[in-house]
């Protein structure tokens, strides 16, 4: 009994973290309307460094901060430059030059990026099934950076998937590196996010970009570091540790970019593409196809 009810909370848990997730890529969207991406990721990152130190504080942790060694806490200094700095601003300057939609569904590739990368930092080999994915997943992204022609290989904005791209590379570096940090998780989000708030700020004010925000873009940039990049990797974290497999849970995320979707449209007022679908399906595939091919390669 108290299985299944760990599962349920389980599922409960991972399903509000992916409905949450969901609306990343409209409230960056809007609140680009108001705000800069230094800015907007400096505010949120602040935000997200107060969450992550209230969440601490109800789990009577708050004291484990003062008990870390310099020799553990100082890997944070590298990986708070990954994230939130320099993938989010990546990230943010994509969404500034592309439509939501575009942007949201380029960055699924993250994660044939990460199998990639595993190649030459871990060591790994690439086998055939992987080959399958990479191609479904990357003819995906220039669907949908294309708008379908891929014969006339015509981009409305290069740089911003560019940029899009780019963003899976340091997002992909993130978690390949934290294999190595073996600090507890929200500790370690909380460490990043602190030196990730003081390298956005020292970027923003070296490179002239004014922090002072306006009103909506304040609160639009307090949303996302509280359910984008705060809590709801809480919340995660917390469904994966109570699942019986993290499958069961991980399953849920393939819900996000549908529901970022229908999210986009209604509040972004963004007519969804075709080639946008037809994309997403591909870089989906092929993110399937990538886990078949680890399940077969095995440990």
């Amino acid at each position: 009994m108290e299985k299944r009810a760990n599962q349920k909370k389980a599922y409960a848990l991972g399903l509000a973290a992916v409905c949450l997730w969901s609306t990343a890529a409209t409230a960056f969207k809007l609140s680009l309307r108001h705000l800069g991406p230094e800015p907007m990721v400096f505010w949120a990152s602040l935000t997200s460094v107060v969450v992550l130190a209230l969440v601490l504080a109800v789990q009577g942790r708050i004291g484990e901060l003062r008990t870390l060694s310099w020799t553990r806490a100082r890997f944070s200094l590298i990986l708070g430059a990954l994230n939130p700095f320099l993938y989010y601003l990546i990230l943010i300057r994509a969404y500034d030059l592309l439509r939501a939609q575009e942007a949201q569904a380029i960055n699924y590739t993250w994660a044939i990026t990460m199998s990639l990368l595993s190649i030459p930092l871990l060591g790994q080999r690439i086998r055939g099934l992987q080959f399958v994915a990479i191609g479904l997943s990357y003819l995906g992204a220039l669907v949908i950076s294309t708008h379908g022609d891929l014969l006339g290989f015509r981009m409305e904005s290069p740089t911003g998937f560019a940029l899009a791209m780019g963003s899976t590379v340091i997002w992909a570096l993130f978690w390949i590196f934290g294999v190595r940090d073996d600090l507890d998780p929200t500790l370690r989000l909380f460490l990043n996010f602190c030196c990730g708030t003081l390298y956005t700020g020292a970027w923003a004010l070296l490179a002239g970009f004014p922090l002072t925000p306006n009103l909506p873009g304040l609160l639009g940039a307090a949303y996302i570091g509280t359910f984008e990049m705060g809590v709801t990797f809480v919340l995660w974290i917390s469904a994966l540790r109570l699942s019986r497999t993290t499958a069961q849970v991980s399953n849920l995320i393939y819900l996000a970019p549908f529901l970022s979707l229908f999210i986009i449209h209604f509040l972004v007022g963004e007519a969804i593409l075709p080639s946008t679908l037809v994309g997403l399906a591909f870089i989906l595939a092929g993110t399937v196809v990538q886990k078949l091919a680890d399940r077969q390669t095995g440990p």
